[in-house]
């Protein structure tokens, strides 16, 4: 099973120049744990909510004037949609994240999470 058959596709972003306090409430409203963050267009990293909890809260750093790039994952580990579900697994399991953005034709189409992997268990190819 491919990965572009397992994944969401309803896609939340926030921008890197976005602060921390309205990626907090995107994160909350949309009852997600992680945003990929774009600029311009173009993925650029993730933020989670640990990220918001350890690099902006615990570092004393006030959410309302943080900016999203201050505080995201550069870099964002991704996974291609035609990719096989069992090798998105491994890949998550190397670089040790709960989620990876999907990507087709170089564009951002979808998140695809350990959840959603472990519904489809055993199809899994």
């Amino acid at each position: 099973m491919q990965v572009k058959d397992m994944m969401s596709s309803h896609l939340i972003t926030v921008d890197r120049e976005e602060t921390v306090a309205a990626a907090a409430r995107l994160l909350s409203r949309h009852n997600v744990g992680a945003l990929p963050v774009t600029s311009q267009g173009k993925l650029v990293g993730m933020l989670t909510d640990r990220d918001i909890t350890v690099r902006c809260v615990a570092a004393n750093f006030d959410p309302n004037i943080t900016r999203v790039r201050t505080v995201m994952s550069a870099g964002a580990v991704t996974v291609p949609a035609e990719e096989s579900g069992r090798s998105a697994a491994k890949t998550m399991d190397k670089h040790q994240v709960c989620r990876l953005p999907v990507t087709q034709n170089g564009r951002l189409v979808g998140m695809l999470s350990q959840g959603d992997l472990s519904a489809f268990g055993p199809e899994l190819s």
